[in-house]
């Protein structure tokens, strides 16, 4: 993964991940804010933002113009938000990275946010807030997220929000938030691929450097003070009910990242795991189940997520758990750990095999750890872990006071599945 990192006078980072041979290029630019930097009454804000980049700037003054461009070429674009990050990117053809990177910086830069246009895009958004509000699949982490950080945090709440937000938000709302998170130390412009690195680079810092200064935005830490296991259930009729079963675990660079991550992998990640052994292939009981992490600077989880039919929901429960002990008490063999680890490092080299997948991964480490994470630091920390350290990480964050359990199906009757949380 060779790449060379820039830093402008105004503080905003630019990294270059030159791919020799490759047909593609993608340009990405990061900014580390989402909606973990919103106040209650902001929540929604930053998502409908980056609706709003894309309806018009002064050069290209809507967003059939927008978008007309980029189709012209042949691009895949498009944007996230996450609670800690908001990204707008373009892959293309290489001999097209100018026209993708012109239109990103252009957005970016010099989004007009023309006040009937956030008129119009109220209605989509709320629209899109009621589809993912009928796939519950969708949804259930907002439940787990509420109940783990609590709805007072801004980890607990959606990246969507609320309805009643969007309907109030006015042009003066973005300009603000806009101020105070987008500032040049809080964004990473990446460019991977076939493209003239000088060229590229005198582009960015023209477009760029003219970014007045400003402090990246500050957050609200979060540390778990769970003392027993917590159940919650959103009521709902569905054809399946749909839950997470997670506990707190580890934030970004905790010294048992990698043995977190090989635990998950042994647990749920993959067609030979434990669970999908287990829960799917042994009981029929699910036909999708998987275990993963989510990491914060400050915190993190471990889950597994699965949808199963309303009246499997307790032997579900019980198989998971079963597991979970399982894998506290004794060690796993040499065979499946071995086998664990090497998923991860396929399943991740595979995964930055392509422009838009490596500038996504180089502008996350940047903004989420301060520096480029090369492949090879990763792959080697994976490799380190032990059969003993997996062991001893399952005991510190698999047990019965930490257990958290998301549900969103028919079922009013609470009490009788949290007398299930124990190990």
């Amino acid at each position: 993964m060779q790449h060379t990192l820039h830093t402008l006078k105004n503080g905003l980072r630019i990294v270059l991940l030159p791919m020799p041979g490759n047909e593609t290029a993608t340009v990405m630019v990061m900014t580390g804010t989402g909606s973990r930097y919103e106040s209650e009454r902001e929540n929604g804000l930053a998502h409908f933002l980056e609706h709003m980049f894309f309806k018009g700037t002064k050069k290209r003054p809507s967003a059939k113009a927008i978008s007309e461009e980029l189709d012209g070429v042949g691009a895949l674009y498009n944007a996230f938000t996450a609670k800690e990050r908001t990204a707008y990117f373009a892959k293309v053809r290489s001999q097209y990275l100018d026209t993708a990177l012109d239109v990103i910086s252009d957005i970016f830069l010099n989004s007009a946010l023309p006040a009937k246009e956030i008129t119009k895009e109220r209605g989509a958004v709320i629209q899109e807030i009621d589809m993912y509000e009928d796939m519950p699949m969708r949804t259930v982490d907002n439940v787990f997220d509420a109940l783990l950080f609590g709805q007072e945090h801004p980890l607990g709440r959606t990246i969507l929000g609320p309805k009643e937000n969007i309907r109030t938000f006015e042009r003066a709302d973005f300009a603000a938030y806009l101020k105070r998170n987008y500032t040049p130390h809080n964004t990473v412009v990446c460019v991977a691929g076939l493209f003239n690195e000088k060229k590229v680079l005198a582009k960015i810092q023209k477009d760029f450097g003219k970014l007045p200064e400003g402090a990246p935005p500050t957050f609200a830490t979060f540390a778990s003070t769970q003392t027993a296991a917590r159940m919650s259930v959103r009521e709902k009729k569905t054809d399946q009910t749909h839950f997470i079963l997670g506990v707190p675990a580890y934030p970004y660079l905790h010294k048992d990242e990698f043995a977190l991550a090989v635990l998950a992998t042994i647990l749920g990640s993959g067609m030979s795991s434990r669970l999908f052994l287990e829960v799917r292939e042994k009981r029929g009981l699910a036909y999708s189940v998987h275990a993963w992490i989510e990491r914060y600077p400050d915190t993190g989880y471990l889950a597994v997520q699965a949808g199963v039919e309303h009246g499997k929901l307790e032997k579900t429960i019980e198989t998971i758990l079963a597991e979970f002990k399982k894998i506290k008490h004794t060690k796993v063999s040499k065979a499946e750990l071995e086998k664990a680890k090497a998923f991860i490092k396929g399943t991740m080299t595979l995964s930055l095999e392509t422009s838009d997948e490596l500038a996504g991964h180089a502008a996350s480490t940047l903004i989420n750890i301060g520096r480029v994470r090369p492949l090879d630091e990763i792959l080697a920390g994976i490799s380190s872990v032990t059969a003993s350290d997996v062991q001893r990480v399952a005991k510190d964050v698999l047990r019965s006071e930490k257990l958290n359990l998301a549900v969103i199906g028919p079922h009013p009757e609470k009490e009788k599945f949290l007398s299930l949380l124990h190990l």
